[in-house]
């Protein structure tokens, strides 16, 4: 059984950081991509960023320059550095990731972001 288990949404004020952390584990014998998307009320869950085993990333405009994404490959974890938040940022962050050759989704943490 895999696992995704996300940390680190909260509320915060525009302007402000979060990271969010997302470690898979359970019976894993590869990982290759991991990454980060987010669903604001009313939308549609969107991608936010993604990074490849080799730590090629790719970003979403809306977040290119705020928000970083690394990872851990000794721990199975990928984190989401977010900075300069700002309203429009707020949804529930969902973390997914390409485990044995299938992909897998985290519950999913609620960021809010406002003053």
């Amino acid at each position: 059984q895999v696992q995704l288990v996300e940390s680190g949404g909260g509320l915060v004020q525009p302007g402000g950081s979060l990271r969010l952390s997302c470690a898979a584990s359970g019976s894993i014998f590869s990982i290759n991509a991991m990454g980060w998307y987010r669903q604001a009320p009313g939308k549609q869950r969107e991608l936010v960023a993604v990074i490849t085993t080799v730590g090629s990333t790719r970003d979403a405009l809306s977040v290119k320059g705020r928000f970083t994404v690394s990872r851990d490959n000794a721990k199975n974890t990928v984190y989401l550095q977010m900075n300069s938040l700002k309203p429009e940022d707020t949804a529930v962050y969902y973390c997914n990731s390409d485990i044995n050759g299938r992909g897998y989704w985290g519950q999913g943490t609620q960021v809010i972001v406002s003053s």
